[in-house]
């Protein structure tokens, strides 16, 4: 594994440790089912699992993209929600990840 992967990894793994009531978790495991989302699609997903509120979604979505940097934001209009993507070269490592906790 290269070095940045192997330091993603790392950071991915001491991010779900510190998850106490499975938010962490299901948010990334619903970033992985839907590659490209907004703050309110995701939040849809998510609270058909857990009760959660709109900002607790947006607060994870900013430090997943500026602490694991997994993320890809995509800003097409100023009037249009930003948009979020998975970077596909990061898929496998929160795969493995999730399938080892």
């Amino acid at each position: 594994m290269k070095p940045q992967r192997s330091e993603i990894f790392g950071r991915m793994v001491s991010f779900l440790d510190l998850d106490s009531d499975g938010l962490r978790r299901t948010v990334l495991e619903s970033i992985l089912e839907a590659q490209e989302f907004t703050v309110a699609s995701l939040h849809e997903i998510v609270s058909k699992r857990l009760d959660v509120s709109r900002k607790a979604i947006a607060s994870m979505i900013g430090y997943i993209c500026s602490r694991l940097g997994i993320l890809h934001v995509n800003k097409k209009s100023y009037r249009l929600p930003t948009s979020y993507i998975l970077r596909e070269e990061y898929a496998d490592i929160a795969r493995a990840v999730l399938a080892s906790l």
